[in-house]
């Protein structure tokens, strides 16, 4: 029965070996990839989606806001069907509802139609389309920032379940040993080797591995769902993954360099603050006079009489010129209210741009000590491995407890999980950094798929003066 379990022991070592060395492919053949992953992601997650239609919503302001440049024609047509005058007479009798039109006139009826054209506004409009822009540039800088965000977290989902699938396969291969040391301490215990309390220290330790991986199997399904909800698929057998290297600057200082001038969350600050500024000039431009033009045609269709013998027929083309004097004080006050909000948006600009330093800083930090971690764990299983198997000898010649073996199996055990999760957290780490810079996308990852261009729709749209239907028809 000693033979037995000591190679049990033997074959539980090359498991857990094997498991470990095969924590990032838990399957190969027919496996998805991380790159994969990453384009389901990228074509198909809401978050991404939802972004990418926000943007095409902000393409419509720059049309909206070059209307002012256009002309307004509007259309009036009137005709009065019937009108009653009711008077009341000097004389004794019931009062008399007489026609509105006693004299001979038919009821009035005409239309006509009027186009109105700013010739000079105080540059209102000019600066309304300019700030249009700058809001649909800091929302395709959104839409950038968005795309980082959901690529990092498909990397996360991904090495999740990769991490949490490994430690499942560590806990049960933990749980069959113990099973088999828990048998065969029951036996020898029936032939008088071992005492009750090792057989107890045996159980005990079964029960508490038993907890172990039916907590790493719920923490499994909830990494499985995570999967499904970014990349939109269930997660079927995941290939290996590797830290990146080569997209990853090569030192601190050129990464916080790039990070300033290239992340996402900085660019979209600075075209915020842009607009800010392009917003007092519009709210100014209304202390400015305004020239505008205006053409009308007015045809009544009244029956002519002797005062009027001809159907009317009126066109004119007038200019006009608007001088504000003094509107209360709202446009001071309006105007005082933008400078501030411009200070707050500069403000707000500093502020994300040492956000963004802090993180690459943090995160540079992470990466650089993640292969060092890697490695020292990897010593400590070889460590932990030696004392395992002396452990184990010592115990066979009656000069070590089952108490020490139980103890040293669970600090191998702790090691390989440890493992595990530095080899998760190092592959991270490197995307994150990359995301810190604000080079996370397709083209810094070299993913083989058509990158959404926010370009195109608003050339679509930014000239356009009439139409319901969206470019895409609907």
């Amino acid at each position: 029965m000693g033979d037995r379990l000591w190679r049990s022991l033997a074959a539980w070592g090359i498991g857990f070996a094997a498991a470990t060395a095969g924590c990032l492919a838990p399957v190969a053949t027919m496996a998805e990839t991380l790159s994969g992953a990453l384009v389901r992601a990228y074509n198909n997650n809401p978050d991404i989606n939802q972004q990418r239609a926000a943007v095409r919503a902000a393409d419509e302001e720059v049309p909206k806001a070059s209307a002012g440049f256009r002309p307004r024609i509007g259309a009036e047509v009137d005709t009065q069907l019937a009108q009653f005058r009711k008077t009341t007479s000097r004389f004794i009798g019931p009062p008399t509802d007489v026609d509105d039109y006693p004299l001979g006139f038919s009821k009035p009826t005409g239309f006509d139609v009027a186009a109105r054209q700013y010739l000079w506004d105080g540059d209102h409009t000019l600066n309304l389309v300019r700030e249009a822009q700058s809001r649909d540039m800091a929302a395709r800088e959104q839409l950038r920032n968005t795309e980082q965000n959901v690529l990092l977290e498909g990397v996360v989902v991904y090495m999740n379940v990769m991490r949490d699938v490994a430690i499942l396969d560590l806990q049960r291969a933990h749980v069959r040993l113990l099973e088999e040391q828990f048998d065969d301490a029951n036996e020898r215990h029936r032939l008088g080797d071992v005492t009750q309390t090792d057989v107890a220290e045996v159980a005990a330790d079964l029960a508490a591995a038993q907890a172990a991986s039916y907590s790493a199997e719920s923490t499994l399904i909830a990494s499985i769902a995570d999967y499904r909800r970014t990349i939109g698929v269930e997660p079927k057998a995941l290939a290996p993954a590797e830290a990146l290297d080569e997209p990853l600057p090569k030192s601190l200082d050129r990464a916080v360099a790039i990070s300033q001038v290239e992340h996402p969350a900085i660019v979209g600050a600075l075209y915020g603050v842009d607009a800010a500024a392009l917003d007092v000039n519009v709210i100014e431009s209304r202390l400015y006079p305004t020239v505008e033009a205006k053409a009308r045609v007015d045809r009544r269709y009244d029956a002519a009489t002797a005062a009027i013998p001809t159907v009317p027929f009126i066109a004119s083309l007038t200019t006009k010129a608007i001088v504000p004097i003094y509107d209360g004080g709202l446009t001071f006050a309006s105007t005082r209210q933008a400078k501030e909000t411009l200070d707050q948006r500069g403000f707000q600009a500093d502020q994300q741009r040492d956000r963004v330093r802090a993180g690459v800083v943090s995160v540079w930090g992470r990466n650089q000590s993640a292969a060092n971690i890697v490695a020292a764990t990897r010593e400590l299983i070889a460590a932990a491995a030696t004392v395992l198997e002396d452990i184990r000898y010592q115990h066979k010649l009656g000069q070590r407890t089952i108490l020490d073996v139980l103890v040293a199996q669970e600090n191998l055990l702790r090691a390989r999980i440890q493992l595990v999760t530095a080899q998760r957290d190092e592959v991270v780490s490197s995307y994150d950094l990359l995301s810190r810079v604000g080079r996370l996308s397709l083209g810094g990852l070299r993913l083989a798929a058509s990158q959404y261009d926010p370009k195109v729709h608003f050339d679509q749209v930014k000239d356009k003066w009439f139409g319901l239907r969206t470019p895409d028809g609907r």
